[in-house]
């Protein structure tokens, strides 16, 4: 099929096989780096055979001809030399096998271009090191291919033999059986018949020579048809040869049958057949289908005794008929050996959208997580509120039970006797409730009744609480399993997304190579650590700083071996990568012996690009260091392949920023240079640490912070004008994140019922080049597990932001990066600080107002009328509540406070003139505006209200637009008093 024609589903599966070629290139490159040095070794060839005929095979499938004959003599190459027992290989041969191996890559990339490879290019730049060779080592004579059999096979004569000898017999008689002229056709079949008998003695093969003992009876039965036999015969032979090649000696079939036109009768069918032979004819029948695929030419040979049709039989029939021990034995080792190891591929955009749905679930979990604790939370207040109503019912029968005490026993006015002879006898027979004395007989009114009936409620709603509280435990235990299988499916999928750093590194020895015959410098390259895992967004980014920082350790650190020898050193020069995990960071070092880094060179390039010599002066090694990394900036004396151009450097920053990583350097004169890249383990979940500094919540990486302590446990003064805080011992510089995060809008604060774990100003511990350094922030929100995500936007994130992360409910905060932060708050110049975003427009700019009210539907109601106005709205139950709110809020940006107080006047604890009283004596809110809205609408709490400070009064109901237009009111007067 023509590459052009495919379909977008056929393309896919060629494109997934060119990446196993890239997979099998890289395998055989690996193996014959270093041929040269170390000679060819038996496990290194097997693997390079290997790869070589898996490509071969599987080009030719896929339609790519020309790279599968690139495979063919490659394979052809390396067959030789195992033919030849040639372990040697000469220098030049080496670069001849990585020529082709770079030839075979440049095809499959325009395989993967859907293009066909031109045919002159093939010749003139992919086939000369084939060419060359070939003119080495030949070609693959049938001599040297037995050979290679044989050894493969374990020196097994009997595979050798079914692969020579015999498949050229079944040739021979394929080609009689189909010439209809042909005269010997019986005496041909029944000779070699007599000389596959013998053989399979010689061969210890049983079962083969009571096969062909039995066809050469069939042949010479004269009530056969010798065409039938004959055709029988070749397929049984055929599977017979293919059984042996595979190793199935004990599934050879011992008996012979001719399969007729005419199915045998039912009757036939379930006529029961010997053991021995069931058991032979049921092998074959497993086999029949793995033959079928594994081999293009199969002649499927049935015995008589087990060509049926299995609608006709009856399962029962064959239940005490099973396969020996040792065929299931070997059955399932075959299958166990092919299930161990398996691999499949699926193209990495669906990795990442199942790494984002995660990403949601998990988002979905913590908020899951949140609504749960709101839940506890609520059913503790529901059972505390009972609890209350309880206390408030018992002391209302107390109450009651005193007034109608009290009433009862009052002193009972003195009757005449006269009076009492004046009753009429029916009186004297008194009601039977009034037999009886006080305390001897309980009396109920309709508040006792009552009173009965709230607590009969009480009794029903803890019992509702319990039933809700075992409910919600049994929630929190599904939850807390959620979160492990979450956990574990979150492992699973953060290792699916995981690959080895060895897929960069194992390129390395290449270029080295490479480097080291073009520039006449010896280096050895050491790996550590290349089983690190790290994402494959990640490696993808990795690929070129690495790339660039090993041409830079061999072009402007390893001397030349002169060089070297004359400094004392060996002439052979060592470069060293490593990698390992710090927390849930990566760190890759690249280091190398040589020279280390001059500055004196980089002082005389800094002021050739125009730096000042003043500046430079003042300048530290690590502020030099530093300019490396600058675009366009290089030392080198002249421009090579290697280095001068001022690319490179610069590309290592920018592309570790991208993934939120950093580079640092540390040199040492006549030592050598060492860089150091830290790069995220995972770039989609992470647990965070939430801070909360001038409004703005942020989250910082918990591998990020060395400790937390509180503002007021800590010990801080100042030197300089810096603070400084002791800490373990150091003194650690000390910065407030207030003081330098200025923004132009204010931060809106989402409505949560949660409440910060720490609120009070509190010390984040943190680390910048291995340095620790102080952050003060406002408030601590806790630990949370989130999802990581990039921000695609046309505007930068601020200097000290490295993404968001998604927390529970889907709220997004910015994730802080450390180094970026710390280094921007130490280089800050405080007075002349820049805003961290844009200027918003002016009516993204929203007022907050604090509604006070004991009732819960007022203030739902004034915050509804106010925020479809664009207010932002606050809200306290009463007076103390009120108070204790703006207090709290004043540590926010002035433009983030509240500007205006709706307070109603009857509120428990602290009524609405308490809240006027107390309001007006704090220097903060004497010029607050404080609107009245009550119910009482009597000129006397009116002009008490008025007496106290209030700044407007109005009574309920009130009308939208003049609330409305009073506050507007009330709080531009207060902005131009401010100015």
């Amino acid at each position: 099929m023509a590459i052009d024609t495919l379909t977008d589903r056929e393309w896919k599966v060629r494109l997934l096989f060119l990446d196993e070629v890239r997979d099998y290139l890289a395998e055989i490159e690996t193996e014959v780096l270093g041929l040269s040095d170390r000679g060819l070794q038996k496990s290194a060839i097997n693997k390079i055979l290997r790869a070589a005929h898996s490509m071969k095979g599987g080009a030719a499938m896929m339609g790519f001809q020309a790279l599968s004959e690139l495979a063919h003599q490659l394979e052809d190459f390396f067959k030789i030399l195992q033919a030849k027992n040639q372990t040697a290989i000469a220098s030049e041969m080496e670069s001849l096998f990585l020529g082709v191996i770079d030839g075979m890559g440049k095809v499959a990339n325009i395989h993967k271009q859907r293009k066909l490879p031109n045919i002159d290019w093939m010749q003139e730049q992919i086939d000369p090191p084939f060419r060359r060779l070939h003119a080495i080592l030949g070609d693959l004579s049938s001599h040297d291919e037995a050979s290679l059999l044989s050894e493969e096979v374990g020196q097994d004569m009997r595979v050798l033999m079914f692969t020579t000898e015999v498949d050229a017999c079944l040739d021979r008689l394929t080609s009689v059986l189909n010439d209809p002229n042909a005269r010997l056709l019986k005496e041909e079949f029944e000779l070699t018949s007599q000389e596959f008998g013998c053989l399979g003695e010689m061969l210890e093969l049983p079962a083969f020579s009571q096969l062909c003992e039995e066809i050469a009876q069939a042949l010479a039965d004269k009530s056969n048809n010798l065409k039938a036999v004959a055709t029988a015969a070749l397929a049984a032979w055929r599977r017979s040869q293919a059984l042996v090649l595979v190793g199935q000696f004990q599934a050879l079939p011992a008996h012979f049958g001719i399969v007729t036109a005419n199915p045998p009768s039912v009757k036939d069918l379930l006529t029961p057949a010997p053991e021995s032979t069931l058991q032979d004819s049921l092998e074959e029948t497993d086999l029949q289908h793995e033959n079928s695929i594994i081999y293009d030419e199969h002649i499927i040979y049935e015995d008589p005794t087990i060509s049926l049709d299995q609608s006709l039989l009856d399962i029962s029939d064959f239940q005490d008929i099973t396969p020996t021990d040792s065929t299931i034995g070997e059955n399932l080792s075959h299958k166990s050996e092919q299930n161990i190891g398996t691999t499949v591929r699926i193209p990495l955009q669906q990795l990442e959208l199942l790494s984002d749905r995660f990403g949601e679930l998990n988002a979905e979990r913590s908020g899951l997580r949140l609504q749960l604790k709101r839940m506890r939370d609520l059913v503790q207040l529901l059972n505390k509120r009972m609890h209350g109503l309880e206390q408030s019912n018992a002391q209302l029968r107390e109450a009651y039970d005193r007034v109608a005490t009290s009433e009862t026993f009052k002193p009972i006015a003195a009757t005449p006797p006269s009076e009492k002879l004046a009753l009429p006898p029916s009186e004297t027979f008194l009601p039977y409730a009034s037999r009886f004395d006080l305390l001897e007989m309980d009396s109920y009114s309709e508040l006792h009744v009552l009173s009965r009936e709230i607590m009969d409620s009480v009794v029903q709603l803890q019992e509702v609480s319990s039933d809700l509280e075992t409910a919600l435990t049994d929630t929190e235990s599904t939850e807390r399993e959620l979160g492990r299988a979450s956990r574990q499916m979150q492992t699973a999928i953060e290792q699916a997304r995981m690959r080895m750093l060895s897929e960069i590194f194992s390129r390395f020895p290449r270029l080295l190579r490479d480097l080291s015959l073009s520039h006449g410098k010896q280096v050895e390259l050491v790996v550590r650590g290349s089983s690190t895992l790290v994402e494959r967004s990640v490696i993808e980014v990795l690929e070129d700083p690495l790339l660039h920082l090993i041409r830079n350790a061999f072009d402007h650190g390893i001397e030349s071996p002169e060089a070297r020898i004359a400094k004392g050193k060996p002439p052979k020069g060592r470069i060293e990568i490593a990698a390992g995990y710090r927390g849930n960071q990566t760190i890759i070092t690249v280091s190398d012996d040589g020279n280390g880094i001059d500055f004196a060179k980089l002082r005389d390039r800094a002021l050739q690009m125009g730096l000042s010599e003043s500046d430079l002066d003042d300048s530290t090694d690590i502020e030099l260091l530093e300019l490396i990394f600058e675009a366009g900036f290089s030392t080198a004396e002249r421009v090579t392949s290697l280095s001068g151009r001022g690319v490179g450097m610069d590309v290592v920053r920018s592309n570790l920023n991208r993934i939120g990583g950093n580079v640092r350097v540390e040199t040492e004169a006549g030592k050598g240079t060492t860089f150091i890249l830290t790069v995220p383990v995972s770039l989609s979940i992470a647990k965070v640490l939430l801070f909360e500094s001038s409004g703005l919540q942020m989250a910082i990486l918990v591998s990020g912070v060395e400790e937390i302590l509180l503002i007021k446990d800590a010990k801080i003064h100042t030197v300089a004008d810096q603070r400084l805080l002791d800490w373990e011992g150091y003194s650690v510089p000390l910065f407030k994140l207030g003081d330098r995060l200025q923004f132009s809008r204010p931060q809106l604060q989402t409505e949560t019922e949660n409440r910060p774990i720490v609120d009070e100003p509190l010390i984040a511990i943190v680390t910048h080049n291995n340095v620790p350094f102080g952050l003060q922030v406002d408030r601590y929100w806790g630990e949370q597990e989130v999802t990581i995500r990039g921000v695609q936007s046309l505007i930068p994130l601020p200097t000290g932001f490295m993404g968001c992360a998604i927390l529970g409910g889907g709220k997004l905060v910015p994730l802080v990066d450390i180094d970026g932060l710390v280094a921007w708050a130490i280089n800050i110049d405080l007075p002349l600080s820049k805003p961290l975003t844009l200027m918003p427009k002016k009516d993204t700019q929203r007022t907050t107002v604090l509604v006070v009210d004991d009732s819960i539907n007022v203030r739902r109601f004034v915050a509804m009328t106010l925020e479809k106005a664009n207010y932002r709205v606050e809200q306290a139950k009463d007076g103390l509540e009120a108070m204790e709110k703006l207090r709290k809020m004043q540590t926010l940006p002035k433009n983030a406070q509240v500007s205006l107080v709706i307070c109603d006047i009857e509120m428990p604890r602290l009524d609405g003139f308490g809240f006027l009283v107390q309001s007006r004596a704090d220097p903060h809110y004497q010029d607050l505006p404080v609107v009245m809205l009550t119910s009482r609408s009597g000129n006397k709490h009116r002009d008490l209200a008025m007496r106290l400070g209030a700044s407007a009064y109005f009574s309920k109901p009130f009308k939208d637009n003049e609330l409305l237009q009073t506050l507007s009111q009330l709080i531009s007067n207060r902005q131009l008093q401010s100015t």
